[in-house]
């Protein structure tokens, strides 16, 4: 780990440094070696360089053993350790360096200076952390109740919480009262005065046992699995659930803020993070134009931010909501100031404007996230369902084709595997599309299949919330339907890094993990908000919408999946669409524009196959 320069190093520095000028003058003295070494020996000057040498060595020592990158505030056995070998070794360092010189200190003074530094620089991180831990005492407000808390984890996430809030810190409101962890060793030691009674299983006894209000979990390290089983145990008081980082990922001037966090569905479903692979996304991002439809979206907002890593030399934002682009352009251009972000508004379904876009910019890489994607409002206009999935699509795949667009991305849907709803059958025609251009044009054309994100526009999540805030109740359509659900970072990374893998005409499926059920993400939610469900919360189901499935699917009944060296992407082998078997389902489907919407239905119907047709109740 670097030095992290902060004022607080710089003071820690400079008390260092005067404390080995005071150190060696201190063990001159002590020794009786004083008058000796000043008035016989050395000349002023020459003392001055032997201890500046020394300041020097001990200095680097400190920055290799971490010691200015240390929460002193938290220090322990090991930091005290640390101190002790870095300060030995620094004055045998010394002590060698100055002989090499020609420089002779009596041994006895380098043993007795030893042994002060120790001291002095020992002392000044202790009076550190009690000069915090007054602070943070000073600052506290005892008027605002600070619940009695439950903290789970006793590693070092565990134990700096539980400091914090015995401190008073208004960054970690809480009272500590127990804490738990499934490390049997651990069971009956106390931390900070906390003690450990007990395992992620004692939980709700030890709520009730000790009155708990909240609780704080404290185990970043743990597995995906371990922290799902324990937000399970969790959900399942009445506690408010809190939460906090690794301190391990935080840089040392960023630790004094960190605070307690409300956990969310994303926590509870225990997706584990995905990390952009750089290797395989550098080669068509890095340096070269990217073009993002629907760029002020959901998806194609993530995406724009998460390639941004991979520092492309330009991102269009191509959207039809000027709002939504002009915030994502500022927040991109405050972060990045060495990518060129450009904004264009305008409509696929509107070739002339799109194709002004591609010829001014002429892109390299094209990830097409624009869509109608709500269910029960394209099964009310079918029409402009196709005009904008299936034609908007294939206005820009044309001018992809046309221009040499190195790579092209599809975003599509698992509505789109065996579809019930207009938008499902529309995604799935764009794959085809895909498939369909893939087969002759030099340009990559490829999709990826995923099912809902988290947070989105149109996901349940945020519907959920805003009826809870207004007291309820929450609906939800049918206590059986399923839906798969992964993160939008997640799945953005997930699509970035597809981009790379793609040949030509594959379909790739991301790995949704194990499906939801909508009802227990409302409970969920309900009881993350401290809220209890059926007595503060009630949940009505107001049965299936036009379009809806109960479960959804990732593959057709003739698909299957190869897997890919990338962790959380998959392959569908499901056979291509030949052009001669897109060209007239297109055609068709145009004509359709001008037909009814019960018309278009039975067009669609027949361009997909798959496709079954729900009666329209709206």
């Amino acid at each position: 780990m670097g030095l992290q320069f902060s004022r607080r190093t710089a003071l820690l520095m400079i008390w260092d440094i005067a404390a080995t000028f005071l150190a060696y003058f201190l063990a001159a003295l002590l020794t009786g070696l004083l008058a000796e070494i000043t008035m016989i020996d050395f000349q002023p000057h020459e003392i001055y360089f032997m201890v500046g040498v020394a300041v020097v060595i001990y200095l680097l020592f400190f920055i290799i053993f971490r010691l200015y990158n240390s929460l002193w505030e938290y220090a322990s056995l090991d930091d005290a350790f640390r101190i002790i070998l870095a300060v030995g070794l620094g004055t045998l360092v010394t002590a060698v360096v100055l002989w090499m010189l020609e420089h002779w200190i009596p041994i006895r003074i380098y043993f007795v200076q030893m042994f002060l530094m120790i001291f002095f620089t020992g002392g000044s991180r202790i009076l550190f952390r009690v000069r915090r831990n007054r602070i943070r005492e000073h600052q506290a407000r005892p008027t605002v109740k600070r619940p009695r808390t439950l903290v789970v984890g006793a590693g070092e996430t565990g134990s700096l919480a539980i400091d914090r809030m015995s401190s008073k810190d208004p960054n970690m409101p809480g009272e500590p009262i127990v804490a738990v962890d499934d490390n049997p060793a651990k069971k009956g030691k106390r931390i900070h005065g906390v003690r450990v009674l007990g395992s992620s299983e004692d939980i709700e006894d030890l709520v009730k046992r000790f009155d708990i209000e909240q609780i704080v979990v404290a185990i970043p390290s743990a597995t995906i699995e371990q922290r799902k089983k324990i937000y399970s145990i969790c959900v399942q008081t009445d506690c408010q659930l809190r939460t906090l980082p690794n301190v391990r990922e935080l840089r040392i001037d960023e630790i004094n803020d960190v605070q307690l966090r409300e956990v969310d569905v994303a926590d509870l479903l225990g997706r584990e993070e995905v990390v952009l692979n750089t290797r395989i996304v550098c080669g068509y991002i890095s340096g070269k134009t990217v073009l993002v439809t629907g760029g002020g979206g959901s998806i194609g907002s993530e995406l724009c931010r998460q390639m941004c890593a991979v520092a492309p030399k330009r991102i269009v934002i191509f959207d039809m909501y000027e709002n939504d682009a002009y915030l994502l352009r500022n927040e991109l251009q405050r972060e990045y100031d060495d990518i060129d972000f450009q904004v264009e508004i305008g409509n696929i379904c509107d070739i002339d404007r799109l194709g002004d876009v591609f010829k001014k910019y002429r892109p390299s890489a094209v990830f097409h996230a624009a869509a109608h994607k709500h269910v029960p409002l394209m099964e009310m206009c079918p029409r402009e369902a196709i005009q904008n999935n299936v034609f908007g699509t294939l206005n820009t795949v044309t001018l992809a084709n046309e221009f040499g667009v190195e790579r092209f991305i599809f975003i599509s849907t698992d509505k789109a595997v065996n579809p019930t709803s207009v938008m499902g059958a529309t995604k799935r025609m764009g794959e085809m599309i895909i498939q369909h251009y893939a087969q002759t044009s030099k340009t990559v054309f490829a999709a990826v299949r995923f099912g809902n994100v988290l947070g989105s526009n149109g996901s349940v999540i945020p519907i959920f919330k805003r009826q809870i805030a207004e007291g309820g109740p929450v609906t939800v359509t049918h206590p059986d339907i399923e839906r798969f659900f992964m993160t939008i970072p997640e799945a953005s990374r997930l699509v970035i890094q597809a981009g790379g893998m793609a040949k030509g005409g594959e379909v790739f499926i991301l790995d949704m993990g194990d499906p939801v059920k909508i009802v227990d993400l409302a409970k969920s939610l309900i009881t993350l908000s401290g809220l209890r469900v059926g007595e503060d919360i009630a949940i009505e189901f107001t049965g299936l919408r036009p379009g809806e499935k109960m479960y959804e699917e990732l593959l057709m009944d003739e698909e299957n999946t190869l897997t890919t060296k990338m962790r959380g992407i998959m392959i569908s082998t499901g056979m291509s669409v030949g052009f001669e078997e897109v060209e007239p389902k297109i055609t068709a489907l145009h004509e359709a524009l001008d037909k009814s919407d019960e018309e278009a239905l039975e067009v669609l119907r027949e361009a997909v196959p798959t496709y079954t047709v729900t009666k329209n109740e709206a």
